[in-house]
């Protein structure tokens, strides 16, 4: 799997330039660029299919489960509760590694866009209550985007809002979005396989 851009939303303070984030960051990337499919080819190919129409298209939990295998492995807890200090719990975060600076979170988007903002909203909010010291949300490229469920969270639809997110205060931490792409495309892998609830259907 490629990362094509990575979006840098706040980097404040003391922590973007400290060895653990540089390592934390350099090992996220490397698990990330090892995402495949099918599982063991070593690439990443993906089934070029819209994914508008019901039955068609390819889904994203499996390629997600892959990196939270690698996480793991790395230390990371995966579905972990952190107490962001909000009236109601936002929900468990994908993964979390605890550093001496704090918590990293990660997300790996599997929802629609809405899914996204609430995602980026969390970790912003546990930046500004000084729960979180970092946030990464991994959303597809729009090229990636079509070929996967409809509607799913992307990083097209995301653009609009990065002014609101960067003109959040915070005095040390990282926000970051990281983009995925597909290295090949081919009709003779196989359809990454869908959820059997909601969006994931269609």
């Amino acid at each position: 799997m490629k990362i094509v851009r990575i979006e840098t939303l706040i980097s404040a303070g003391t922590f973007p330039t400290s060895n653990d984030w540089k390592r934390t960051r350099a090992s996220l990337h490397a698990a990330i660029k090892k995402v495949d499919w099918p599982p063991g080819s070593g690439s990443f190919t993906i089934h070029p299919e819209s994914g508008k129409k019901r039955g068609e298209g390819n889904g994203v939990k499996p390629i997600k489960d892959g990196l939270m295998k690698a996480l793991k492995a790395q230390g990371w807890k995966l579905e972990e509760a952190v107490d962001i200090a909000t009236v109601t719990t936002p929900g468990d975060l994908d993964a979390v590694l605890y550093t001496k600076h704090g918590p990293v979170a990660l997300e790996w988007e599997t929802g629609n866009i809405s899914s996204s903002h609430r995602a980026l909203n969390k970790m912003a909010i546990g930046l500004l209550k000084r729960k979180l010291i970092c946030g990464i949300l991994v959303v597809p490229s729009r090229k990636l985007y079509r070929f996967l469920t409809d509607r799913i969270g992307n990083i097209t639809e995301l653009e609009p809002y990065f002014d609101l997110w960067k003109a959040m205060p915070c005095d040390n931490g990282v926000l970051e979005i990281v983009v995925i792409e597909h290295d090949a495309e081919s009709k003779k892998v196989r359809r990454i396989p869908k959820g059997t609830s909601g969006r994931a259907l269609q």
